[in-house]
């Protein structure tokens, strides 16, 4: 692997190494065994909108082969910023913290190829992001 993946990969890493759950675990539940929903920022560099949504659909179907995601949820939306650069949001959920942290060969692959569609802008890489709580659900019930 060139040196150059690595910053890449630690940020892809670091996206769940260092977050803290919302799942209520049992007592002797290990932490990285529960799962993760994340938020990632991708900012596509000029022209490259349509290679980043193929690489979407692909990244998506490797995910759900090597059973390191649950189907739902799953949402990606694009928008403006910076003028008229292009910045997608993905939302989705490893089956666990440790998930992308144990990721085969065809994850990491993938994840060159996302890299690859974006850039850094304004003071934030290419690609960035963490965990989230999603709290529709919950405000629906509270009505």
């Amino acid at each position: 692997m060139k040196t150059a993946h690595y910053p890449f990969i630690l940020l892809l890493a670091s996206l769940t190494a260092c977050a803290t759950t919302h799942v209520k675990t049992g007592a002797g539940s290990d932490p990285k065994d529960v799962p993760e929903t994340v938020l990632i920022t991708y900012h596509v560099k000029p022209g490259k909108d349509a290679d980043l949504e193929e690489v979407l659909r692909r990244e998506w179907k490797i995910y759900r082969k090597e059973h390191l995601v649950f189907a739902r949820p799953h949402l990606i939306v694009r928008d403006k910023e910076s003028g008229d650069k292009t910045r997608v949001v993905e939302v989705f959920t490893w089956v666990s913290h440790s998930a992308p942290d144990h990721a085969p060969d065809s994850v990491k692959a993938i994840w060159n190829d996302l890299q690859a569609s974006c850039e850094p802008r304004d003071g934030h890489g290419g690609l960035e992001g963490g965990e989230v709580e999603i709290l529709a659900p919950k405000i629906r019930r509270a009505r």
